[in-house]
């Protein structure tokens, strides 16, 4: 009999906890760190985050974690579902592909929660980071279909990011709890009960997708929590004929992805940090609008705008048309490739679109509504081909005139082959931090995230974070 998957990465997992991480990819995942911070900082004034934040304090209770924008430590469970709703609210944290899921955003809020409150040092969060996203990812990229050229998750309606979030995160949570290889699979199979999420807010809207990444890691420190008191799970879990897999995926998923390699090729440095706040499948559009207007493109000469991109992400970006040329709120702006390219050749904010962009207002802005309705979303042939190992996109404007101007964009902003620089990374950070820090503050963060390396503990952090007032 072959052993379970779950074992197998229980045993990655041990070793990984046990040995410690490379410095380049504890560095990693201290970058990942930063940029969940900044992101939930941003956030702390938006609708979900005041509506958790409101449901936690209901529930009370003392513990050791620190959730954003509390004076008073939380238990577990309630700092990971509020710090995980912030992380994800504003749609600005990273992609991985091609699970097209995004990870940091439900495995950091759980690794903090239950590092801080176990008294773990710096590196033991980062190599548990570390393992917590690899494991999630290649949980997602097992249920990629190359045939079907896209994630079967995805296909089906289901959030990867919170389903797979579940289980990377109990398996950091299980780490950091001293847990060893039977102790992660017990909590896998523990989380795999617990992560769920539907994308149907994505198409006709609701705010309950930004709370999924919250539930994930609530559901991953429970799961943890479990497993260190004796709860056991499956052993099957993953691959059994009721486990996640056959469930989520039916009979599309492939076990290769999530063991090729294990602990030997890393999938973690090669996910997309975001430089917009906006869904991952409008950023080649956005990359190749800024590029336009670069080319001095005169936005009142445009006659018609098309957008051509993988088919499977138009019915995240460009329907129902109705709705995405008249986005019925900022959130909502920013599922939609018609706004996001207006307002990108009509000048955004931040490193090309930020916050300010996708407000409601700027949502309602007559400007932006004009040319948003300009432009019309169709399949493109060499889009298909490329997604998703990338979010291509290709951009064609007629102008008055009668030229054609064209921006493709094959390997689009934040990821392998375009990254994001340092100073790239530093300024969004800043930029989100300064929402709701004073510049002296956000550098404090700066300088502790980066040191987490040999840090003994998380206090100095932890304090710097409870700092922060409660919205801004």
């Amino acid at each position: 009999m072959s052993t379970p998957i779950v074992q197998t990465l229980g045993e990655f997992a041990e070793e990984a906890r046990s040995k410690g991480l490379p410095a380049e990819l504890r560095a990693d995942a201290a970058r990942r760190v930063l940029d969940v911070l900044g992101n939930s900082l941003a956030a702390t004034g938006e609708p979900p985050a005041k509506a958790v934040g409101a449901l936690v304090a209901e529930w009370g209770g003392s513990g050791r974690a620190t959730a954003i924008g509390h004076a008073e430590p939380l238990p577990e469970p309630s700092a990971a579902l509020l710090n995980g709703t912030l992380a994800h609210s504003l749609d600005f944290d990273d992609t991985h592909l091609p699970s097209v899921l995004h990870p940091s955003a439900s495995v950091v809020p759980a690794a903090l929660a239950v590092a801080e409150s176990r008294g773990a040092t710096g590196a033991q969060l980062l190599d548990a980071i570390g393992v917590g996203v690899e494991i999630a990812v290649r949980v997602g990229m097992a249920g990629y279909d190359e045939e079907l050229g896209n994630s079967v998750f995805f296909e089906r309606g289901l959030h990867a990011t919170a389903i797979c979030g579940a289980l990377g995160g109990a398996a950091a949570g299980a780490m950091l709890s001293g847990l060893g290889a039977d102790g992660v699979a017990h909590a896998l199979g523990i989380a795999a009960s617990m992560g769920s999420g539907l994308l149907e807010a994505n198409r006709t809207g609701g705010t309950v997708k930004r709370v999924h990444c919250g539930w994930a890691a609530h559901a991953a420190v429970t799961a943890a929590g479990l497993a260190r008191t004796g709860l056991t799970g499956p052993p099957t879990v993953l691959e059994g004929r009721f486990g996640l897999l056959q469930a989520f995926c039916g009979d599309q998923y492939h076990l290769e992805p999530l063991l090729d390699g294990l602990g030997e090729r890393w999938e973690l440095p090669g996910i997309f940090f975001k430089p917009y706040p906006c869904n991952h499948f409008t950023h080649a559009g956005v990359d190749a609008a800024l590029r336009l207007r670069g080319r001095g493109l005169e936005v009142s000469q445009i006659e018609h705008i098309e957008l051509g991109a993988p088919t499977p992400v138009l019915r995240t970006i460009g329907e129902p048309r109705e709705d995405k040329i008249h986005p019925r709120s900022g959130y909502h702006a920013a599922f939609s490739g018609p706004y996001t390219v207006a307002a990108a050749l009509l000048g955004g904010g931040g490193l090309g679109l930020f916050h300010e962009d996708f407000t409601d207002e700027a949502a309602a802005d007559p400007a932006r509504l004009a040319l948003a309705a300009k432009v019309h979303c169709v399949p493109d042939a060499e889009c298909d081909r490329i997604f998703p190992h990338q979010f291509p996109a290709v951009l064609r404007v007629r102008l008055a005139s009668g030229e054609v101007l064209e921006e493709r964009v094959s390997v689009n902003r934040g990821g392998p082959g375009n990254p994001l620089s340092s100073e790239e990374l530093a300024a969004k950070f800043r930029l989100n931090a300064t929402r709701l820090l004073a510049p002296g503050q956000a550098d404090r963060v700066t300088e502790l995230v980066y040191g987490l390396p040999s840090a003994p503990d998380l206090t100095a952090l932890a304090e710097a974070l409870r700092a922060a007032p409660a919205s801004r």
